[in-house]
């Protein structure tokens, strides 16, 4: 089955842009554009790094609720963006659990966490415990957990698969990390303002009720997943029983403001009819 909406990133000022759907029985559904070429994730690379973490977790190298990143934070802070670092400094601007403060410092001090707790480098540990075995060969992490990931539509729809129908994570780990973490947090959304509350599992945003918004008005409040600055996104939406990826080589901007939400709710007509 192919999706004639896919092909509107055709009309994106982009100069390259793939995508894809893939349903909760890992199907693809379709995809429009080179699904080989390699993109820079930027924030993409979070979900990925925030998966490895919950197979540490799973394997007993972490707890969520024992102590990381700054005093009086936790795992479970760095992963749902309360620890109160700031957003590129491995800076304390507020108490862990007070605000949802977007942190890259903060899952540079997860991998460096996880690191010290497994005796493996970070990013060899993420190809170990999750790319390797999802046959994501194309992915590679080469630098920070928050922002240095570099993989292809092909291989994001194979771990997209893996979240809606989990081999590598329990189940339920899975719905914790698309749950909601600190309910009722207030913070800022990069590049859409402020969100009260501003939603977050674990290494996941949780769409909630927030508008503006990068995703569609017809995306489920349960839509979550992650867009990046390079021109990047990935969401699940658990309703819908489907996931979709888009990589493109243009920050992130006006454009995609634009185009994205309209994109989506496309995406979600074509599937649903």
């Amino acid at each position: 089955m192919s999706l004639s909406s896919l092909a509107l990133i055709e009309n994106w000022p982009v100069p390259t842009a793939a995508a894809g759907v893939v349903r909760a029985d890992g199907a693809v559904l379709g995809t429009h554009g080179p699904t080989a070429h390699r993109f820079h994730l930027a924030s993409v690379t979070k979900p990925l790094a925030a998966y490895a973490a919950l197979v540490a977790y799973e394997e007993g190298a972490i707890d969520l609720d024992e102590p990381a990143g700054p005093p009086g934070a936790t795992v479970r802070h760095l992963l749902a963006h309360t620890s109160g670092l700031a957003f590129d400094e491995h800076r304390v601007m507020a108490p862990p659990g007070d605000r949802r403060l977007y942190s890259n410092a903060g899952f540079e001090q997860l991998g460096d966490h996880i690191a010290k707790a497994t005796e493996i480098p970070f990013p060899e540990y993420l190809r170990q415990a999750v790319l390797e075995p999802l046959g994501m060969a194309d992915t590679v992490l080469e630098g920070s957990p928050a922002k240095d990931g570099v993989s292809t539509v092909a291989d994001l729809l194979r771990f997209a698969a893996e979240v809606q129908a989990p081999r590598l994570l329990d189940p339920r780990t899975v719905l914790d990390a698309m749950t909601v973490q600190f309910p009722g947090t207030k913070g800022v959304l990069p590049g859409y303002g402020h969100q009260n509350p501003n939603d977050w599992g674990l290494g996941f945003e949780i769409r909630g009720a927030k508008s503006p918004h990068w995703t569609g008005s017809s995306s489920s409040a349960r839509t979550f997943g992650h867009f990046g600055q390079s021109g990047t996104f990935l969401w699940i939406d658990p309703d819908a029983g489907l996931a979709c990826v888009a990589l493109t080589d243009r920050p992130f901007g006006s454009w995609a403001a634009e185009v994205w939400p309209a994109f989506t709710d496309r995406v979600l007509g074509e599937t649903k009819a």
